[in-house]
């Protein structure tokens, strides 16, 4: 069990070198949707950056809409003593039966770890959480966080390494995101109430401003324009917002064997919530996509 232990812990620290990628300009990808002033894209496009204070948060979207897709964006989170910000990251349709699928990063006390939290929504219905600490520091570098999204699946990862897989359950019932194109949000704001030990800890607003910083995006995605995909019927390649060796490929790819044994390395040692282990929180039954292999 060590020797497994030790040459997973070294497989996760090669995988977390965040590879070097062409800088996007991200005037072209999103704008700037609140927080008076707050939210600021520099340096020719290269880097966008939320901010908090005790007046406003701050955010941004994207300007396109995908139906499917594999996207990338690097993210440095707020350091130091962040606790009762959260830091939102995440694919949304709109409507009141919208389709979700979310990063959040819930910050903490200097020293104590990030919690990632993740959720999918479909036909306006979640409660799918699973949380996560990470093997990395978050704050300390760029990293990169990925949804690949695809009609039968979607995996969430961190530089490369799947952390989640949400697969498609329709055959038992279960909504899968298919049919509503989303676009990208994310969001810095004060959660104090709730999202450090359950609002025990509150925002210290004299560390403020608080700041979040993005770049790298990268989207090998069907974008949804007037009633239509870039991806045509016959074809699974995609109009790409960035190059691709392999366009399209994502709309069919699955975990192989060696990603499977690092989900579920990392489901082992890093999962802190899974909502499919509640039984408390569901005494009628776990969901039914719980009993999936």
């Amino acid at each position: 069990m060590a020797s497994s232990f030790s040459v997973a812990s070294m497989l996760l620290l090669l995988i977390s070198i965040v590879d070097i990628v062409s800088a996007a300009d991200l005037n072209k990808d999103f704008d700037i949707t609140w927080g008076d002033g707050r939210a600021k894209i520099l340096n020719n496009g290269e880097l966008l950056t939320l901010s908090l204070d005790k007046a406003s948060g701050s955010g941004f979207q994207s300007k396109n809409e995908y139906l499917f897709g594999k996207i990338d964006m690097q993210l440095k989170l707020v350091a130091g003593n962040s606790a009762g910000t959260v830091t939102a990251y995440y694919l949304s349709s709109k409507g009141s039966t919208w389709d979700e699928i979310d990063f959040e990063f819930l910050e903490n006390l200097s020293g104590d770890p990030y919690i990632l939290h993740t959720n999918v929504f479909s036909q306006g219905k979640g409660n799918r959480e699973q949380q996560f600490y990470l093997w990395l520091d978050p704050t300390a570098d760029f990293h990169t966080y990925s949804i690949l999204w695809n009609p039968q699946r979607i995996v969430f990862s961190v530089n490369g390494t799947p952390i989640r897989e949400f697969k498609n359950a329709e055959s038992i019932g279960v909504p899968f995101p298919k049919s509503q194109p989303m676009r990208i949000y994310s969001s810095l704001w004060n959660a104090d109430d709730w999202a450090t030990r359950g609002g025990l800890v509150k925002t210290d607003w004299t560390q403020a401003p608080f700041t979040a910083s993005y770049r790298n995006f990268k989207a090998d995605a069907c974008i949804w324009s007037s009633g239509s995909s870039s991806c045509s019927s016959a074809s699974t390649s995609p109009t790409a917002t960035s190059s691709s060796s392999a366009a399209g490929s994502w709309m069919s790819q699955e975990l192989d064997g060696t990603n499977q044994e690092r989900l579920s390395w990392v489901q082992k040692n890093y999962m802190i919530y899974n909502y499919c282990s509640d039984t408390k929180r569901f005494p009628q039954g776990l969901p039914p996509e719980c009993n999936m292999s």
